[in-house]
């Protein structure tokens, strides 16, 4: 006897896309960013730079989906908890800067450079900027934050109010058109990225970042086919976020010398060793990436 095509896995797990909703999506991508806090932190707590970064990763997530859902998702408790997490990233953001720049110094390359330039410097102030994580991290405040943000996405007052939306948009539908607007906002903000200075250059790395973090998130829903053709949006937006993001990183490496040893010798430098080299490249890196992103609309699932 033939199987009814209707109830076929594949046609199952067509229909049930098909009927995800946005509020389930948004609650599952938030969800899977507080449990992954939650993970890390006792890692971060005893001084893991990887665990650190993961909570920074699950931050950013957690805010790009909130971003993405903005019109049913933001609310007056969004707002408080938004303030509360911009606390926490204070001190993760600066533990974080510091082991990336104390990793820069110990690459081969660079080693000497920064043992005549910066010397005991960096480690005093990843020891200093990990002390304070560490007690931001382990402080009522922070435990408060966690369990507000998970009873937020679980029953706050946006998930009432979307319920009571009438015509509500389809999942697909909602993120066809909003990775649409997302899309061409980052290539409208990097038309001139050659000439861009490092604050407008930052925010388009950012911008960049919570594509990919996005399209990542939505790829693991079932909430759109395309998926082959999300990742030829995917691969461009990560590059281009990688790029920047190293960029940013060699010249805040390059910012940790002593400006009163430059001048005094081959080794001392103002800038490390292949500087001018390293970033032009990067920036034809990113400016190649850019390019992909934006050819990549006529192959993308909302041409």
């Amino acid at each position: 006897m033939r199987a009814d095509p209707a109830k076929t896995p594949r046609r199952r797990e067509a229909a049930k896309a098909e009927d995800l909703d946005c509020a389930t999506a948004f609650q599952a991508m938030a969800l899977g960013c507080v449990a992954a806090i939650e993970a890390h932190h006792g890692s971060a707590c005893a001084g893991d730079a990887e665990a650190v970064h993961q909570i920074r990763i699950a931050i950013t997530r957690l805010r790009a989906a909130v971003a993405f859902f903005a019109p049913f998702v933001v609310d007056a408790e969004w707002l408080r908890l938004k303030k509360e997490i911009a606390w926490l990233n204070g001190p993760l953001g600066a533990a974080r800067d510091s082991d990336v720049v104390v990793e820069y110094s110990r690459r081969k390359r660079y080693r000497a450079w920064a043992q005549h330039m910066i010397g005991q410097r960096l480690a005093q102030r990843q020891m200093r900027d990990h002390r304070r994580l560490v007690r931001c991290l382990r402080s009522g405040r922070t435990q408060r934050l966690v369990a507000a943000m998970d009873g937020w996405i679980r029953r706050g007052a946006w998930l009432e109010r979307y319920t009571q939306r009438k015509n509500r948009q389809t999942l697909r539908g909602y993120c066809t058109s909003e990775l649409d607007c997302w899309h061409k906002r980052l290539i409208r903000k990097g038309r001139h990225l050659k000439t861009l200075g490092a604050s407008p250059r930052h925010r388009l790395r950012i911008k960049a970042k919570r594509l990919r973090y996005m399209l990542e998130a939505l790829r693991e829903t079932d909430a759109l086919r395309g998926r082959d053709k999300l990742q030829q949006l995917h691969r461009p937006a990560k590059q281009l976020q990688r790029t920047l993001g190293d960029l940013r990183d060699l010249k805040r490496f390059a910012d940790h010398a002593d400006k009163s040893l430059s001048g005094s010798g081959k080794a001392a430098r103002k800038h490390p060793p292949g500087y001018r080299h390293r970033t032009e490249k990067l920036l034809n890196a990113a400016i190649a990436a850019y390019r992909d992103l934006k050819d990549a609309r006529a192959a993308s699932p909302f041409a």
